[in-house]
């Protein structure tokens, strides 16, 4: 297999991210709405939210993977984080939502600072929880009929991963 390529997103990924998340086995794992946009993916390339970090998977130059960061900006929840992560359905299995996690925690740990992130992963997505457990993350709850997903309500595990010492 090739090398796999970590860097942040530019605006001219807009159109390999709306694809991305147009395959109905990626966006049916997140909480995003089938036939994403390309003015979607344009804006959020362009101008992302403060405390916004995004980072592309790249295999021979074509984008097969996505994790998005955000930092919370509220005082007293700046030492927290939250994320969401997707691999192209034919790319999965294969590395690189693991080189994408190690990138994403990199800048969370030793540039952000943030000693707690978090994030919501739906039950019946093993492949999703076992990346995350891999990366100490760890399940703090579940809240049942979570997201409407094809007509049906879905349940999510709150996850958290938390670095340095205990209060």
């Amino acid at each position: 297999m090739s090398e796999i390529i970590i860097r942040h997103s530019e605006p001219s990924d807009a159109a390999a991210l709306q694809r991305l998340h147009a395959h109905p086995s990626v966006y049916a794992d997140t909480l995003q709405l089938p036939y994403p946009s390309i003015t979607h993916w344009e804006e959020k390339t362009r101008q992302p939210a403060e405390g916004t970090y995004s980072l592309v998977a790249c295999l021979d130059g074509v984008v097969v993977g996505n994790i998005r960061l955000e930092a919370f900006m509220r005082m007293r929840r700046r030492h927290c984080g939250t994320f969401g992560i997707s691999v192209s359905h034919e790319h999965q299995n294969q590395g690189i939502g693991s080189k994408l996690m190690e990138a994403m925690l990199e800048l969370a740990d030793n540039w952000l600072d943030l000693t707690r992130l978090e994030l919501t992963v739906f039950t019946d997505n093993p492949g999703a929880i076992a990346l995350y457990r891999k990366f100490g993350f760890e399940t703090e709850g579940t809240s049942r009929r979570y997201a409407l997903r094809h007509g049906q309500y879905v349940d999510v595990h709150h996850m958290a991963r938390l670095r340095g010492p205990a209060v």
